[in-house]
């Protein structure tokens, strides 16, 4: 009796203690210690990141009004404009391209205003800065936005959105109380802005120009290098296994796949990551989209700089340095563009400068006045062979050089820029009795 007393107890134990281990198995988190990913890098940024609106920016408006037109190119007053644009709801979008006919008249038609981008934009991007109301929106691109001030059906109101390359127009619509605040905040101030004239250049591009002469600043800046090692950490996946070089004229990082130059002389810097050829091609809205989202991941914007073009078949998008007075800035060596070639999930091609215009020179500066856009256009067409459906743009901006007098610093002269037959030129004030000059 006593012996079978003793196995019950033990086969209790046993039971209870079978119970206890089920049940720690059935509750039991593991506290392990978050590891490091070997291969994840910590995020680099070089300077401030930008929202969508501060990249993808218009480059002018124009009021046409009473068969004249008024507009500015001032970032402030454009600022003004798109806030305003920002508090819209856009409903209703359709295709009316067969409907418009000439788009050049439909966009100076008297009590139109016309808001002008340099690039294509595809309207995906967009919604993040206009309320654009629809599931279904259709897709496609623009580069101009008009507002159709006089022509409201009592509770809305036209606005276009029109591509010039593609020579397409799509309609929305807005509420009326929208486009008579438009009206009575800016398209009967319009007169306090510069007047232009309409120069025409083909059937399908008429080119607006200053009436009169304009006075534009010639800037100088103490340039600041950005730390190579900055851009080295932010663009390699794994900074630690990049080898660096010094070479004649700058340095070299490199890796098994991919190289970064860091260009002395021009100030410039290019990243490299070769990627097998294939024949994909990104979406105009994915392309511009991760293009403004790269430059971000490391605050790669070191300055002002707006989207200015993209090909979906070269899978290239580009970006452009402007004056805090509004004016785009060119050099024929790409000190003043961010440029991005992609591949089908990673960056191939990068060129950029690596210095910063943070530091104005106040003492340097002085007023200068350039030529009015009768005398530019009558330059034009003394040139001999000159035709003008060749001119694709004729625009005031500024040259970007190192001062000849003190190689450290940066000038910024203004000056005439056009692009004819796809090849871009400049207009000094010298050549306005002498010879052409390219983009130097």
């Amino acid at each position: 009796m006593r012996y079978e007393n003793i196995k019950s107890w033990i086969l209790t134990i046993l039971v209870l203690v079978s119970i206890l281990l089920t049940w720690n198995l059935w509750t039991y988190q593991p506290n392990y210690d978050t590891m490091e990913n070997g291969n994840t890098v910590k995020e680099v940024t070089v300077s401030e990141k930008q929202e969508v609106q501060s990249i993808v920016s218009p480059n002018q408006i124009l009021f046409h009004l009473k068969g004249k037109h008024y507009g500015t190119n001032n970032p402030v007053e454009l600022d003004k404009i798109v806030k305003e644009l920002r508090k819209w709801s856009f409903f209703d979008v359709k295709n009316v391209t067969d409907k418009v006919g000439n788009i050049n008249d439909l966009a100076r038609k008297d009590g139109n205003a016309e808001i002008i981008y340099s690039g294509e934009i595809p309207i995906e991007l967009y919604r993040s800065v206009l309320n654009i109301e629809g599931k279904k929106v259709p897709s496609f691109n623009f580069n101009r936005i008009i507002i159709d001030v006089d022509n409201s059906e009592k509770d809305t109101g036209n606005v276009y959105f029109v591509s010039s390359e593609n020579q397409q127009v799509y309609l929305s619509r807005i509420s009326s109380v929208n486009l008579s605040e438009f009206n009575h905040d800016f398209f009967k101030n319009a007169t306090r802005y510069p007047e232009f004239f309409a120069f025409e250049a083909s059937e399908r591009r008429t080119i607006y120009l200053p009436e009169g002469k304009t006075e534009m600043t010639t800037y100088k800046y103490l340039p600041v290098a950005i730390n190579s090692e900055e851009f080295k950490d932010a663009l390699f996946n794994d900074p630690s296994y990049v080898q660096k070089s010094f070479i004649s004229n700058g340095e070299e990082y490199a890796n098994d796949s991919s190289k970064m130059t860091i260009n002395y002389d021009t100030s410039m810097l290019q990243y490299v990551n070769p990627i097998p050829e294939d024949t994909y091609i990104d979406s105009s809205y994915d392309l511009v989209k991760r293009s403004i989202d790269f430059v971000n991941e490391h605050g790669g914007w070191t300055g002002p700089y707006r989207y200015v073009s993209k090909s979906e078949y070269n899978r290239s998008v580009t970006f452009r340095l402007y004056s805090t007075d509004g004016y785009p800035v060119y050099n024929d060596r790409g000190l003043s563009e961010i440029y991005e070639e992609w591949g089908r999930d990673e960056i191939e091609k990068y060129v950029r400068s690596f210095i910063s215009l943070n530091l104005p020179l106040t003492t340097e500066m002085k007023k200068v006045t350039q030529p009015s856009g009768h005398e530019i256009v009558e330059f034009l067409q003394k040139r001999q062979n000159f035709k003008p459906e060749l001119l694709e743009e004729l625009i005031l901006g500024y040259r970007i050089e190192r001062d000849s007098e003190e190689n450290k610093l940066i000038l910024l002269e203004p000056t005439w820029f056009y692009r004819y037959d796809k090849t871009w030129g400049q207009i000094t004030m010298d050549d306005l009795g002498g010879s052409k000059h390219g983009l130097e």
